[in-house]
């Protein structure tokens, strides 16, 4: 059985790489790029496609039972593009496409879900059978602000005490790796989040403790989140998306408890405080 994942060269991308590699299943496994270039170092069998080229989609999948569609990172783009593998994918003769949406995409108060519903659906009603991974929020995502907390002297958000289920990329890659190796995972939903919560102010003080000084949190509001993203450079468009994700985490929009992601991958999933510790600067 071949399986093409698409957006190979990202992150979750190379970590769903390792996760069947350590499976045994590298030799099933073609990686679709659009610049092959970059992912000649992941020992697998690269074909060159576009989000934006159902032609070249096409031809990628051809041979493939299985597709992981990982989501485009283009906002504005991606449901357009994500139609394109879908129908890419029915002309091929694809048996079955997972995609990686959002936890509790129906319901979710972040933006993102918008665009993410709209690919589920369009997925669910394309006729293919499918599996929804709704990963939930990435723990590097704030473990990343890190080293720049600590040199400011605090962590800023507008999460408020929203508690945050969050897991890292390799355990949603797991996820995935068992999801499209697996059987009886056909027109099925999965709610991924972490065994745990936390909320911001919990993560800074777990930084605290390992720094040796207090990093406090401050909460802010969404706009003035968002200006502070701002005047330190980021793009206007990322500083709205992590102000809104924020705002969502005060919502319960980073929670679940439905514990899919464990099962799944057959253990816990990786602390938040175990990430911490290897983000430390």
């Amino acid at each position: 059985m071949t399986i093409a994942i698409t957006g190979v060269t990202g992150q979750l991308g190379q970590h769903v790489v390792a996760a069947l590699r350590d499976m045994g299943r590298a030799d099933d496994v073609v990686g679709i790029a659009r610049s092959p270039e970059k992912a000649v170092d992941l020992g697998i069998s690269i074909r060159k496609a576009d989000y934006e080229d159902l032609a070249s989609l096409e031809a990628a999948f051809e041979g493939v039972a299985t597709v992981l569609l990982i989501s485009s990172s283009e906002i504005g783009k991606r449901v357009a593009q994500h139609r394109n593998v879908i129908a890419a994918a029915e002309a091929a003769g694809v048996a079955r496409v997972a995609y990686t949406s959002i936890l509790h995409a129906d319901t979710t108060p972040l933006m993102l879900g918008q665009e993410h519903r709209a690919s589920e659906l369009s997925l669910i009603e394309s006729g293919l059978a499918y599996t929804l991974l709704r990963n939930g929020w990435y723990t590097e995502n704030y473990a990343a602000g890190i080293p720049v907390a600590i040199q400011a002297g605090a962590f800023i958000g507008c999460a408020g005490t929203g508690r945050i289920a969050s897991a890292t990329r390799r355990d949603y890659a797991e996820a995935a790796a068992k999801v499209l190796t697996g059987e009886g995972h056909e027109n099925r939903i999965y709610e991924l989040a972490g065994d745990t919560a936390y909320t911001r102010a919990e993560m800074a003080g777990e930084v605290s403790r390992l720094a040796g000084g207090e990093i406090p949190y401050h909460d802010l509001t969404q706009a003035g989140y968002a200006e502070a993203l701002a005047s330190a450079g980021l793009p206007q468009v990322l500083c709205d998306l992590l102000a809104d994700s924020d705002a969502g985490a005060a919502k319960g929009g980073l929670f679940g408890d439905e514990r899919h992601l464990s099962q799944l991958i057959g253990r816990p999933t990786t602390p938040m405080a175990e990430t911490v510790k290897a983000m430390m600067p």
